[in-house]
């Protein structure tokens, strides 16, 4: 005796429709509304921010914001946070201008030594996270302010000007299609993460264990070593981010840097609401900063006063952590 499949009703048709037409339209939304807010900054000033030169600017300035929000991404996948992002950032500026400047090392070797030390931050992060099960949350704010303290002792709490122009060159000296090339070091690790994240194991293995890190252990997936390889690469990209971001300015501040941490954090959080709805994805990430930079390039070019910035982030912020929270629990709902 064989089943024979029952028609589906033409109310649960037209519903599944109508799901999949908002699904569809929630991953383009960010989109649609950065569309709107360029057009109204254009409307608005025509000659300033409509050009070309406007957004090349934009579009290399925010380039290190976009790593760190690549960077942030990577633990948050995994169920960790990384808090010590910008002061990574700012330690790795920091050397570059020490040991470049200061005392005249070769300007790749320099490369190496910060890059050496984003792997030395993350697994001293990871050792408190992991090993001592001490949360992520107060491992990485305690290393954030270690960090600080060290980056005002090595350079005396002055910027550091004069940085080998080869660095300069190879972020904002050479440009593609008018855009410096830090936008595109940071697009190109939008490419491998999306790589690593949709089409590798590893990546399974991250969404795997943030959505339950008991349930991926009794799948036979090792939680601590995937959890220790994302923080140490979130560390190596706030690292890179240092690197693109002494290129960007030419010099070393010692302060600066931290003021990535809350647009990076908005649009990592922001960009879960799109693209991939309910999952830290790169795209959504890098969408997400450069909507961020159109709103606070376009509101400082209005004369709007600083802290009407910070009220934007810190609302973008709330916002975007309260609809990825909502769209995260419903596709685990409906992955279950």
């Amino acid at each position: 005796m064989t089943d024979v499949a029952k028609p589906v009703p033409e109310a649960e048709r037209r519903r599944a429709r109508q799901v999949n037409l908002g699904r569809s339209f929630e991953r383009i939304a960010l989109l649609l509304v950065w569309l709107v807010l360029i057009v109204a900054f254009s409307l608005i000033m025509p000659r300033s921010f409509l050009s070309w030169g406007n957004f090349s600017i934009m579009f290399a300035s925010y380039a290190p914001a976009a790593l760190l929000a690549l960077a942030i991404i990577v633990p948050l996948t995994a169920g960790d946070f990384d808090l010590s992002v910008g002061a990574t950032l700012t330690l790795s500026a920091s050397l570059i201008g020490v040991l470049n400047v200061w005392h005249h090392l070769p300007i790749l070797l320099v490369l190496v030594v910060v890059l050496v030390v984003g792997v030395v931050v993350g697994l001293f992060n990871a050792l408190f996270i992991i090993f001592f099960r001490i949360p992520s949350l107060i491992v990485t704010l305690g290393s954030t302010s270690l960090m600080s303290g060290i980056v005002q002792w090595i350079t005396n709490s002055s910027t550091i000007g004069g940085i080998d122009i080869g660095l300069i060159n190879a972020v904002v000296g050479t440009r593609f299609l008018g855009i410096p090339l830090a936008f595109y070091y940071a697009l190109a690790a939008a490419v491998i993460l999306w790589y690593v994240f949709d089409y590798t194991p590893v990546g399974r293995r991250l969404l795997f264990v943030g959505r339950g890190r008991e349930v991926a252990r009794l799948n036979g997936i090792s939680v601590d070593r995937v959890r220790l390889g994302a923080l140490v690469t979130s560390a190596v990209l706030s690292s890179v981010a240092g690197i693109i971001y002494a290129g960007v300015l030419g010099s070393a501040d010692p302060y600066s840097g931290l003021n990535y941490l809350l647009p990076a954090f908005s649009a990592a959080f922001l960009g879960a609401t799109t693209i991939f709805p309910g999952r830290f994805n790169p795209w959504g990430a890098i969408v997400a900063v450069y909507f961020l930079a159109t709103g606070i390039t376009g509101l400082s070019m209005l004369g709007i006063p600083l802290w009407v910035t910070n009220i934007f982030n810190g609302g973008v912020l709330i916002l975007a952590v309260t609809i990825s929270q909502l769209t995260r629990g419903r596709e685990a709902t409906d992955l279950g």
